[in-house]
């Protein structure tokens, strides 16, 4: 059986089919003639082993509960160890709804109300909102951007805050969600050690692990033997082979006491067996997906290779991030010199775009924009040229 879904050029019509990206943005406040390319999913069919498995099991017509077995895990196994040369072990693994079900589940299993929780601004909200939902204090060791526009952890910064503020947990981005950093193993080596020293408890969402386009991506917990004892590791196949939907996470805990601590925040949620769906998707991905995942992974490439020549030669005032991983890239628009209400008005009302406002990752966001370029280059063209023609418009 060959893979049958390898154009990524064809439009796929979204709309009409309850999808949170096309079907709702009268329901979230936005023109409904607004082109969407703000939440992370892809405008790509899926692989069509994942098509083919999923038809297989609604065929059963029996949807009780389930679980999976071991060809489950050697799927994920062989994945993990051929993409980022680490070997998990199956006592290590907790799976989970989403990622942030797991950070939430984290949050709660290694923090006190009260309790200070570390992250590095602009980052993906929900880190925010998992923090402050549940009466922890958010900490912020904001990143610094050069005159480049190349982003920086500051390690200074980073232990200071840890300890002025007794930090008990770190929730590392890796690669960052919104800026596109992939963090080299130096890098996570310098915080690794000063969460180990000081007893920090990391929690390293690499659910974009599959989208390093500049460097490679180093799994945090496989840098020492001893960070295993402070280092929670989330992962997912939802952005790699576009089945968030499914809601499938895989989240390794080699520590036993820290892997209890969260299994029993995770029961005390009601939580048990995933969807048999998400299980039988996400092992035909690993299992029958690279071909697919390959050729997705080359059309993205060149769909920000694409939007990074047309910013630079055709929207004055915008700048793109300098870009490492992760299919969302970081519009830095403060050359446009607009206040950020104005900023979105230009966004939404004159270029009719839907995309993420860099102010819900935290104050360093504000003058940016995130957009979603894992979509057909048809789609990504009109909607460059909807940003460019609002621009030009308004100077």
């Amino acid at each position: 059986m060959a893979e049958r879904n390898l154009d990524f050029d064809t439009v796929v019509n979204r709309r009409n089919s309850n999808c949170l990206k096309y079907d709702f943005a009268k329901e979230r406040h936005m023109p409904e003639d607004v082109l969407p390319l703000w939440v992370a999913d892809m405008d790509f069919t899926v692989s069509s082993y994942i098509q083919d498995a999923i038809v297989k099991q609604a065929g059963h017509g029996i949807f009780g509960y389930s679980e999976a077995k071991e060809s489950y895990f050697t799927a994920l196994e062989n994945w993990i160890r051929k993409h980022y040369d680490w070997q998990v072990e199956k006592k290590w693994l907790i799976k989970t709804p989403g990622v942030v079900f797991a950070l939430a589940m984290a949050v709660k299993a290694f923090t006190e109300e009260g309790d200070a929780v570390l992250i590095q601004q602009p980052v993906y909200y929900p880190f925010s909102e998992v923090i402050t939902d549940n009466g922890r204090r958010l900490v912020s060791n904001t990143l610094v951007r050069d005159e480049n526009g190349y982003y920086h952890m500051d390690v200074t910064d980073f232990e200071q805050k840890i300890v002025n503020e007794n930090v008990k947990l770190f929730l590392l981005c890796n690669p960052h969600n919104p800026v596109g950093r992939v963090w080299s193993r130096e890098e996570l080596e310098q915080i690794g050690d000063i969460c180990y020293k000081h007893h920090v408890i990391v929690v390293s969402d690499e659910i974009h692990a599959d989208f390093v386009f500049e460097g490679s991506h180093q799994v945090f917990t496989a840098i020492k033997k001893e960070y295993q004892e402070i280092a929670i590791t989330a992962m997912a196949p939802s952005k790699t082979f576009n089945i968030a939907g499914l809601q499938v996470s895989n989240i390794f805990i080699p520590d036993p006491k820290l892997k209890s601590q969260f299994r029993k925040q995770v029961t005390a949620a009601g939580y048990s067996q995933l969807n048999i769906m998400g299980l039988v998707a996400a092992e035909a991905a690993y299992t029958h997906g690279e071909e697919w995942y390959q050729a997705m992974y080359q059309y993205v490439k060149e769909n920000i290779a694409y939007t990074k020549q047309f910013v630079e030669e055709r929207i004055p005032g915008v700048q793109l991030s300098p870009h490492e991983g992760t299919y969302l890239l970081w519009l830095d628009c403060s050359g446009l010199q607009l206040s950020a209400e104005e900023l979105e008005d230009l966004i939404i009302k004159k270029a009719k775009l839907w995309l993420d406002s860099g102010n819900i990752f935290g104050e360093a966001g504000r003058g940016f924009q995130r957009i979603n370029v894992a979509c057909p280059r048809k789609i990504l063209t009109e909607a460059l040229e909807r940003l460019e023609k609002a621009v030009k418009e308004s100077v």
